[in-house]
């Protein structure tokens, strides 16, 4: 009978605990990752927000903070986190973009940058491991290509000193992300990580990945990369191939990451750390017009490698 009643109260609970929150914390606007490291106390601080999604039931459960790209969220990154709740794991999507009023930085990349969003991962994350339905050291993060990028470096070292080292991501899935920033220094988290991203992708080359992740896995690092054939950038989509003609291809750009969080032009290895440098950098390597669209086979295999991952890290014991 006892057993009757509890299982009762906890279907009642179930049923009116919300399963949508909206989450705010202060972050900063760090135009480079120099800024987080050498001036974080320095910056003003701003208010951003995201919103926390619960599968079914009480919990607690584990959590996946996701990151969108320069064109903000769109659907295919909605439907990997219905899938993630739908394997009773929390969703949080980031709201970097909105929390700005920034709708878009493709064709600029300076309005928002993968230092702010960095940032703001790690400031969900102090508040997300406090909440009473995730389970604290359960959290993983993915994102997609500015996302991806912030998927990537979330996962370096000098930047989680910096910003908490008391708390760290359990996993990080990388989903085209732009490896053309090669840090000097290859000290990573130890948690497990992996980039997806396509062959034909010339918006971030597969190529850059394919030099970046050895040397880290030479480091020590627990990296490991998968370039899926025949696709381009945002091969997840659910939607033809197009050109995007102010967005920049960086084929050709590779740039050095300094411990210290400078990116560095290659023209005298000039630091690009405000946004007139950062083009200038650009301008010397990157080309107007990539490409993105989505490969029904990718996108398939894509999805269900996010779903294997996912339980491997977040679900199983």
């Amino acid at each position: 009978m006892k057993k009757s009643i509890k299982y009762i109260i906890f279907i009642l609970l179930a049923s009116i605990l919300p399963s949508q929150e909206r989450i705010t914390f202060n972050s900063a606007n760090p135009f480079s990752f120099k800024d987080i490291i050498s001036n974080l106390e320095t910056l003003d601080k701003i208010e951003v927000s995201g919103v926390l999604n619960l599968p079914n039931g009480k919990g607690p459960f584990p959590l996946i903070i996701g990151v969108a790209g320069s064109l903000d969220w769109g659907e295919h990154h909605l439907e990997y986190m219905d899938m993630y709740r739908s394997m009773g794991i929390a969703t949080f999507e980031l709201q970097s973009f909105s929390s700005r009023g920034v709708k878009s930085t493709v064709g600029s990349q300076v309005n928002v940058t993968t230092a702010m969003m960095t940032l703001d991962a790690y400031k969900a994350l102090e508040i997300l491991t406090k909440h009473p339905r995730i389970i604290k050291n359960k959290v993983a993060i993915t994102g997609w290509s500015l996302g991806g990028g912030v998927t990537l470096f979330s996962g370096w070292e000098p930047l989680i000193k910096k910003i908490d080292p008391t708390i760290k991501f359990a996993a990080h899935l990388s989903i085209y992300p732009p490896c053309i920033a090669q840090p000097e220094n290859l000290k990573f988290t130890d948690a497990p990580m992996h980039i997806l991203i396509g062959e034909l992708d010339n918006w971030v080359p597969a190529k850059a990945c394919e030099e970046l992740v050895p040397k880290m896995q030479k480091a020590g690092v627990n990296i490991k990369l998968t370039v899926y054939p025949e696709s381009h950038h945002s091969f997840d989509r659910d939607t033809p191939l197009v050109t995007k003609e102010l967005a920049y291809r960086t084929v050709d750009c590779r740039f050095k990451l300094r411990d210290d969080g400078a990116v560095l032009m290659n023209l005298f290895n000039i630091p690009m750390t405000t946004p007139f440098r950062q083009k200038i950098g650009l301008a010397l390597c990157a080309k107007r017009g990539a490409t993105m669209g989505g490969n029904p086979k990718t996108r398939e295999e894509a999805f269900q490698f996010s779903r294997e991952f996912m339980s491997k890290h977040l679900l199983e014991e």
